[in-house]
């Protein structure tokens, strides 16, 4: 008998163990999920527990929704967020390359001398001088203590490279070089939670409320009813109309049948919504296009890979332009060619650089040859064409001069470690500069110039910043310093 209950205590054991083990093994699966493409498990608020009034109500959950959230609340304000999408983070969960910042602790922490004049004086002549300046003195001048704002809430971007346009190491990514837009979407969605604000999903934001010219509340769309949730303030975060095909190609007809790298929710509603409380706009035919975009996912292959050191090169595998000029300028160098694509072509050693490249592999993007020549059959190029392109640019890199193109950058590490990698790439919409005007407080405004009372907003919401081009790197950078500042200041207002 007391065998027999013995073995029924070590199956009883056995059992409970393997219970128990079942959610650990779960919980290791999505963190290793998390690991590579940035989406993790996450809890949202009841709909049922939505108030009827807020002092600050912020429209869109990506990464300027949250930032402003937590700056808000921070500074006193009982906030709400409203997310028509099912999930939170917007485009912000498609960022890859970093926050662009000058004059950070983890710059100075590498030697690399940088000033807020110099990211200041590159991101204008990257915008072709057509930038709102005050708006980019503003965010230039606020750029490193938004750095350190991230890193005190457990969100540190620590690892340093470059993005097209700049002269220095001034693009901060997390401390594994992965992408930052994961990383970010759930560092701030666990600081928003931690601070019990509430995040409201599938709550479609359909109209500001406005009484004598002040906005005073939203009317959404929540748990199949609509309802109006009054506010002193809101705050716009919608992100910007890349996803709608027909505002892009109406606005600017050459970029119709592009493929787009935004999600879905990217429709521009929210600027609608703010023009029909009268709110000017700016820019809005000002539409970037990303050079590096694998077109039969439209997922975008992220500027970091240039640059830590990879090269473009034609069909015929030869270098053809400057890998990191500004975005601009490479995606019309790619659509000069016969063929209108061009491959990016790097190695082992550039790969466990740059994180991202992992989640490419395990999407098929990647093609893959142990030698040079093995890669040249590939992809179709000629073998010594890319042997002597890949020769060439070594050469460059021990020179630290690039006599073909002029390239000063990305040029720490040459291409010499086997395997060889290519993925094939093309021009893709990315992102819409244009967008809501505002001032330096992200308080919209009319037509006249004045601020709409009560009405703030920030991220690829909003126009100006990036004028004609946006340098890679500036839209993280732009939803953290501006939504940081959108809260701050409703916060302030809805106090008075």
């Amino acid at each position: 008998m007391k065998k027999k209950l013995s073995y029924i205590f070590v199956a009883l054991v056995l059992a409970l163990s393997v219970f128990t083990a079942f959610p650990r093994l779960q919980a290791s699966s999505e963190e290793k999920e998390d690991t590579t493409s940035g989406a993790s498990e996450k809890e949202y608020t009841d709909p049922s527990t939505l108030e009827e009034e807020y002092d600050v109500v912020i429209v869109g959950a990506g990464g300027a929704g949250m930032a402003a959230a937590i700056s808000a609340h921070d500074a006193g304000a009982k906030v709400a967020i409203l997310e028509k999408m099912p999930v939170a983070g917007g485009n912000t969960s498609k960022s890859s390359a970093g926050m662009n910042a000058s004059q950070t602790k983890f710059q100075k922490a590498e030697g690399i001398e940088d000033t807020n004049d110099k990211f200041f004086e590159e991101t204008l002549a990257g915008g072709k001088e057509t930038n709102d300046q005050e708006l980019l003195r503003y965010f230039v001048d606020h750029s490193a203590e938004a750095i350190d704002w991230l890193d005190s809430m457990g969100i540190t971007l620590s690892n340093l490279t470059t993005t097209g346009g700049m002269s220095v190491k001034r693009t901060h990514r997390p401390a594994d070089g992965s992408a930052v837009g994961g990383y970010l979407v759930d560092g701030l969605f666990a600081n928003v939670t931690e601070r019990k604000i509430p995040l409201f999903v599938n709550a479609n934001v359909v109209e500001i409320l406005q009484e004598d010219g002040k906005a005073t509340g939203v009317k959404a769309e929540i748990g199949g009813e609509t309802k109006e949730i009054k506010a002193k303030a809101v705050i716009v975060t919608t992100g910007g109309f890349g996803a709608n095909l027909d505002m892009v190609s109406e606005l600017k007809p050459e970029l119709k049948g592009y493929v787009t790298t935004n999600q879905e929710g990217s429709t521009g509603d929210g600027i609608e919504m703010a023009k029909a409380l009268g709110a000017a706009v700016v820019d809005l035919d000002q539409i970037q296009i990303h050079p590096s975009v694998e077109q039969s996912t439209s997922y975008l292959i992220t500027e970091a890979v240039r640059g830590e050191g990879a090269i473009l090169v034609n069909q015929q595998g030869s270098r053809f332009y400057n890998e990191l000029e500004t975005r601009d300028n490479v995606s019309a160098a790619i659509n000069g060619l016969e063929e209108q694509f061009a491959y990016v072509v790097f190695d082992e050693a550039l790969k466990g650089r740059v994180k991202a490249i992992a989640k490419y592999e395990e999407n098929g993007l990647v093609k893959s040859g142990e030698t040079i020549e093995d890669l040249a059959a590939e992809i179709g190029a000629d073998a010594e064409t890319l042997k002597a392109t890949l020769d060439t640019w070594n050469k460059s890199v021990e020179a630290g001069e690039d006599t073909e193109f002029g390239r000063t950058t990305g040029m720490e590490n040459g291409l010499t470690e086997g395997p060889f990698y290519a993925i094939k790439v093309a021009p893709g919409v990315h992102h819409t500069m244009g967008g809501l005007k505002i001032n330096t407080k992200a308080q919209v405004l009319n037509e006249a110039g004045e601020p709409i009372v009560g009405l703030y907003a920030a991220g690829e919401v909003t126009g100006g910043i990036h004028g004609q081009n946006r340098i890679g790197g500036n839209a993280v950078a732009d939803i953290i310093i501006f939504g940081r500042q959108a809260g701050a200041q409703s916060a302030a207002f809805a106090a008075e």
